[in-house]
């Protein structure tokens, strides 16, 4: 089914809403959570409180790209379960993404002085845009989905050795590119 026809089911409070969305977008869903919080029940839950969250935002909204904005959502509350019990140490996927990021991103503290989050936000969107389609697709697949090397090399058809050069070129090309911006690192 289309998305708009999708959305015209949630606008008229149709249930079927739901059942079209977990149907074309469940398996989406679940690899974002599940690339994040690596605990299937974790996962599934987020899932849920996706299509819940859906049900209770769509109207008044109305998604200009269903996938992205279910992404959106679903990554956020992968994200929000995976601060919740990190204290307790059950993940540790989600930690190598950030540590391998932390290089060539700044410390929270320096970013406060030095860099609203929404200017930062927007520094690397115009990098990502400097990018040819596919590493600008890598980077946001590795870092924003959470997809691992070898999944990636996989699709890409490299090793996964010559992927993690790549994201480490990446990350330094991204790195230099802030710097000479001014950003703090």
């Amino acid at each position: 089914m289309e998305d708009s026809k999708i959305i015209e089911l949630f606008w008229g409070r149709d249930e079927e809403a739901i059942r079209h969305t977990e149907m074309k977008y469940g398996a989406y869903c679940h690899t974002v959570a599940s690339n994040i919080l690596y605990i299937k029940e974790d996962a599934d839950e987020c899932v849920n409180d996706t299509w819940l969250r859906a049900w209770n935002s769509i109207p008044p909204q109305r998604p200009l790209n269903l996938r992205i904005w279910l992404g959106k959502v679903v990554r956020n509350c992968a994200l929000n379960l995976w601060e919740r019990n990190h204290a307790k140490k059950r993940y540790h996927g989600i930690e190598t993404l950030f540590e391998e990021l932390a290089e060539c991103l700044p410390s929270d503290d320096d970013t406060a002085q030095a860099l609203e989050i929404k200017e930062l936000n927007l520094l690397i969107n115009d990098w990502l845009k400097t990018l040819s389609a596919s590493d600008r697709a890598l980077f946001i697949r590795r870092y924003w989905g959470g997809d691992s090397l070898s999944v990636l090399a996989k699709e890409w058809h490299i090793t996964p050795t010559k992927l993690a050069q790549k994201m480490y070129r990446l990350r330094c090309n991204l790195r230099s590119a802030l710097q000479k911006e001014g950003v703090n690192i």
